[in-house]
């Protein structure tokens, strides 16, 4: 039996070679056992079980909620590919004990996973994970067979969802802005959603890349600007408001303005945020990870906003939210959590309460970007991942904490901060950090100033660190 070893909410690996439906069924019923022995006020004996795009889905998918049916859950099984957040909605809002989600988000093709949302409708946490891996094989796998089991049924998981998401904005305000919005969904699960919440608007959407292509066009369906070329160049021909991209699994969000321009990730979040306090009157914690924009620091002092920032991972920032008044949760890659739905990153509802932020700001993107720079000034982020063995690791963040250098960008050192790596924070809002990705040889250098220059200069930085050790 090959070992399964689990990531920050569940397990993934490439197809027909470690992601078999043998290593699956080990896996399901793994779970299935943990959650039989687990005993949560209020939940019911009930798994919501969906899938993505990527080749096998649906299929794992089924094999998944037959063997939940098998171990005597209730078992909910979607009829379709659905955006991740929508399985997490559905447990949530069906008080189950958990959801399965068959996706590898923003993997590369070949991938596929087993994504376990707790009961509370977030990522699971470690030690729901630790104890799963600890259940692997210790019982026999039991299946029940879909269409002969009672327990097992198959359910359209969109229409509650969607109907949830139009309670969440200003529906009204977006029936009638009349907002051309365009949607990349780089071949994911997202594809069709902005065509059928806003059916019947006079909003315009035009779903960019919606076809199902299990290999996502030789793409990683992730929304990062080196995957917009094909879609900006049809906006640049065909300018729009607006253009959200989601990935694989719809739960994390880029985007362009409306001729094919990238906006990055913390851009998007500084617009959400201004758009919560200014226009929405929110008040409430802000969480964020320790690699998303200073922007973000200095808006949250300008609004008398308390600030918690987490390690990487959406994980931390879902533990902030389950203990209440947050207002908004953000990461560098593009999830952003609205507490009022489910502790969980949402690419759809992101897209929504953007289209709400136009329809009441009446402006376009870059001069909305324009007057976050000009008040609260110039953020640039860069990032770069660097060879680095794993064995030297721990030395090397030794090193960086004993030897934090005198300045950044002409600015003293005001910060170090070591809870997940190691950040050092200039007087000015310039930062520099350094991260080991968790399971590979591969450092990550992430770094933000008032140019691109001055960021480009701090990478450089950091990679000089790792020559010391």
């Amino acid at each position: 039996m090959r070992t399964i070893k689990f990531g920050t909410d569940g397990w993934r690996a490439v197809v027909a070679e470690d992601f078999t439906f043998a290593n699956l069924e080990r896996v399901a019923q793994a779970t299935a056992d943990v959650w039989r022995c687990q005993r949560i006020a209020g939940t019911r004996r009930k798994v919501i079980v969906g899938y993505d795009r990527r080749f096998l889905s649906a299929e794992f998918a089924r094999r998944t909620a037959e063997i939940f049916a098998g171990n005597g859950f209730d078992v909910v099984l979607s009829h379709e590919a659905v955006p991740t957040p929508a399985v997490s909605y559905e447990v949530k809002a069906e008080r189950a004990i958990g959801g399965i989600m068959i996706t590898a988000s923003h993997n590369p093709p070949k991938f596929n996973g087993f994504k376990i949302k707790a009961h509370f409708g977030g990522s699971a946490d470690v030690s729901l994970c630790q104890k799963v891996e600890a259940w692997l094989d210790r019982s026999p796998v039991k299946v029940a067979s879909l269409g002969e089991d009672r327990k097992l049924k198959v359910k359209n998981l969109t229409k509650s969802y969607f109907r949830r998401l139009t309670q969440l904005v200003d529906f009204e305000l977006i029936r009638k802005s009349k907002a051309r919005f365009a949607h990349d969904a780089l071949y994911g699960v997202g594809a069709g959603c902005f065509d059928r919440i806003l059916a019947g608007t006079t909003c315009r959407v035009t779903t960019l890349r919606g076809d199902h292509n299990s290999e996502f066009g030789g793409i990683n369906p992730e929304p990062i600007a080196a995957n917009y070329r094909a879609s900006s160049e049809y906006l640049k021909k065909h300018p729009h408001d607006l253009c959200l991209v989601t990935d694989g699994d719809a739960d994390r969000v880029g985007g362009m303005d409306g001729r094919g321009n990238p906006i990055t990730t913390h851009q998007i979040i500084c617009l959400l945020l201004y758009h919560f306090v200014v226009n929405r009157r929110g008040r409430g914690r802000v969480v964020k990870t320790l690699t998303t924009t200073s922007m973000v620091d200095k808006m949250c002092r300008a609004y008398d906003l308390p600030l918690v920032e987490t390690g990487v991972g959406f994980k931390y920032i879902c533990a902030e939210m389950l203990k209440g008044d947050v207002l908004l949760g953000f990461e560098e890659s593009g999830g952003i959590g609205f507490p009022e739905h489910v502790p969980e990153r949402d690419g759809i509802l992101a897209g929504l309460m953007l289209l709400e932020m136009l329809a009441v700001e009446k402006k376009p993107v870059p001069k909305l970007l324009a007057r976050l720079e000009k008040e609260f000034g110039p953020y640039h982020y860069a990032r770069i991942d660097s060879h680095f063995p794993l064995e030297k690791r721990s030395a090397l963040m030794e090193f960086c904490v004993a030897n934090p250098p005198g300045s950044l960008t002409g600015s003293p050192v005001a910060a170090v901060k070591t809870f997940d790596g190691v950040k050092y924070v200039a007087e000015n809002g310039a930062w520099l950090m350094l991260r080991g990705s968790g399971t590979e040889p591969v450092l990550r250098i992430y770094a933000e100033a008032n140019s691109d220059a001055n960021a480009g200069k701090l990478l450089k930085l950091g990679l000089s660190l790792t020559r010391k050790v």
